[in-house]
């Protein structure tokens, strides 16, 4: 058995303090004998989609100890996005994929765990435990926490903000908003569109670091609670092999992650996180990554944020592994990348069957979009990058005039307050990681817009970025950001910005003499915090075009 790092932690007659403190906590002397397994739970009170993850981790634990392993449990944080949308504390959010990373590194690190299985439900705890596992590269698997289900009125929490937006209007009087919020949100699991949580679950099950249909499974099921039964062996299949995440997330298996998020019309996230993840392993991916797949990778997905279905539905049809099957066959993915099953992700579809409908995920000769939904801009607003996404409801270009706001708060209280008309580019700018810091998610303005019937009148940029539930004209992670001294620093009030997907630019229309003018006697208006852990990661952050990383 593979105890290449508890040995040192355990054996010997020099160990038997550890040994003693570890028979504290209900090691018996056979359990010293055998590969430890951390067990990265997530679970917390503090959000629906993590409230049942300690169950789904002892869970896990019962299979290691069943498979002759020896699990021991841990915790890391989360924090919800949603509760946290729309404030000042939505400036932790991406920080905490930080936190839980070095969390998780640090406790397996220091305890000698020879393997690691992590389990997460919301937005960045899942790239935090990848980030993690990475960094380490011991024998790892992820385990996805589930979907919640949508409302019996086939409502969710993106429903909630888009009619607070109506409320606002004037379209929708208060008794039914506060109807729409008691009846959308019940029960454990992560938000139930291709938000960022279920397109991070999908891409870390194409990636090969989950178990096959892990990513789909509704987070209270028989499904989920085998998916975690199975975990036990599974490990102990990859401690006996030495299979690492070094020896899985490679440079195509990332490349298959891409594909799949932008089949399934995935959240812009999954940018900022993919780059993250494949730093954190050794494996460069780039924006132009994201671009050259997208060029071959339809759109194929009919779910939310800005289709009909939730990832119930598509879990009830099969989830998304014969859509990778079908992927695969057209060579969009490729088959020979190595997965937690010990196996390849051909071997792993072999027996699997093709949808039966065509009614969640389309045909190939029927897409939603011929190509990606994800589009990378460039130009002399973005000289560094800007992740767009783009359906093509709203139009693939637009000219508008700007609208700028130096913050989130005030960007919301000039739409709710109806000071956005028609032909507007809104810009919400010095919420980029380091500018924020901390990059905050726009779903409450993008919400707004989208409630009060603008949604393919306006367009909307920022140096922010945005919650998997946005859908609309709009582009974030624009680099350099603004606290950096990028161009969208100097952006005035009736400047004219055009957006084109065809093109893949955004650009300022102003002359360039200008912009250099304004430039030059830019200075950043705010101070950035003094302490804590929002310092230290302005200080430590690098641009989102390279994944927002503290490394």
């Amino acid at each position: 058995m593979n105890r290449k790092y508890s040995k040192d932690l355990v054996d010997g007659p020099n160990q038997a303090a550890s040994r003693s403190m570890l028979r504290g906590v209900g090691f018996t002397s056979e359990d010293f004998t055998k590969p430890l397994v951390g067990i990265a739970s997530t679970g917390a009170k503090v959000t629906p989609c993590n409230m049942h993850i300690n169950d789904l981790a002892e869970v896990v634990e019962s299979s290691i100890n069943n498979a002759n392993g020896k699990g021991v449990l841990f915790n890391t944080i989360t924090v919800s996005d949603g509760i946290s949308m729309g404030t000042q504390g939505m400036k932790y959010s991406l920080v905490s994929r930080e936190v839980i990373a070095d969390s998780i590194e640090t406790v397996v690190g220091c305890l000698g765990y020879d393997g690691v299985i992590s389990i997460g439900g919301c937005d960045k705890n899942m790239p935090g435990c990848i980030i993690g596992m990475a960094r380490l590269n011991r024998p790892s698997i992820f385990v996805y926490g589930g979907s919640i289900k949508p409302s019996d009125e086939n409502t969710d929490y993106v429903t909630v903000c888009e009619k607070t937006g109506e409320f606002s209007k004037g379209d929708l009087p208060e008794h039914e908003l506060i109807h729409v919020e008691k009846i959308s949100v019940k029960g454990p699991g992560s938000c139930g569109g291709m938000y960022t949580a279920n397109t991070m679950a999908s891409a870390i099950e194409a990636l090969g670091m989950s178990l096959p249909g892990s990513s789909s499974q509704d987070a209270v099921s028989s499904d989920k609670e085998k998916d975690c039964k199975e975990a036990g062996k599974a490990i102990m299949h990859l401690l006996d092999n030495d299979i690492k995440p070094s020896d899985i997330m490679t440079k195509e298996a990332f490349e298959n992650a891409i594909a799949i998020v932008i089949a399934l019309g995935g959240s812009t996230n999954a940018v900022l996180h993919i780059i993250a993840m494949a730093d954190a392993i050794g494996v460069k991916i780039t924006l132009d990554d994201f671009t050259r797949i997208g060029k071959k990778t339809p759109v194929l997905a009919d779910l939310k944020p800005f289709g009909k279905h939730f990832m119930s539905e598509l879990n009830a049809s099969g989830g998304i592994q014969p859509l990778m099957k079908a992927m695969l066959e057209k060579n969009i993915l490729n088959g020979e990348c190595l997965t937690v099953t010990g196996k390849t992700l051909k071997e792993n579809l072999k027996n699997i069957s093709p949808y039966k409908d065509t009614s969640i995920i389309r045909a190939f000769n029927n897409p939603i979009k011929e190509n990606s939904h994800l589009r990378i801009l460039y130009g002399n607003l973005a000289k560094e990058g800007a992740v767009a996404k783009i359906t093509g409801k709203e139009g693939t270009s637009f000219t508008g005039s700007a609208r700028v706001f130096n913050s989130e708060e005030d960007g919301v209280e000039a739409i709710l307050s109806k000071e956005i008309k028609a032909g507007d580019v809104v810009v919400i700018r010095y919420e980029g990681p380091k500018g924020g810091p901390g990059m905050r998610e726009m779903l409450k303005p993008t919400s707004a817009i989208m409630g009060q019937g603008l949604g393919d009148q306006v367009a909307f940029i920022t140096d922010g970025r945005f919650s998997g539930g946005t859908h609309g004209f709009v582009v974030g992670h624009i680099t350099p950001e603004a606290a950096d001294g990028g161009v969208i620093a100097v952006i005035q009030d009736g400047d004219e910005i055009t957006i084109d997907a065809n093109s893949d630019q955004l650009s300022l229309n102003i002359p360039n003499e200008d912009i250099e003018s304004r430039l030059a006697v830019w200075k950043n208006p705010k101070t950035p915090p003094k302490k804590g852990v929002l310092s230290k990661y302005a200080k430590s952050v690098k641009s989102a075009s390279l994944g927002a990383i503290t490394d």
